[in-house]
């Protein structure tokens, strides 16, 4: 092993171990406090929401750009 491999090694290792200074420990067997999994199910079970009326006024402002400027709807379509 030469001298620059022992060097990054040495550096690595110190870098390892100051990461591992600042972070806390956690228990081995660390848990959420509540299975989050039923608000998941739940929050899908909820009964969908109108877009916002601001999307719709954004989408209108979008379809009158790409009215008023044909040339901008491939950038439009770029950003998509």
């Amino acid at each position: 092993m030469n001298r620059s491999d022992h060097d990054a090694k040495h550096s690595q290792d110190s870098i390892e171990l100051l990461l591992q200074s600042s972070l806390p420990r956690t228990p081995d067997d660390a848990a959420p406090a509540r299975d989050l999994w039923p608000a998941v199910l739940r929050r899908f079970d909820e009964a969908p929401t109108a877009p916002p009326w601001f999307d719709w006024a954004l989408l209108g402002g979008i379809v009158a750009l790409a009215a008023a400027f044909p040339v901008s709807i491939p950038i439009f379509l770029y950003y998509l």
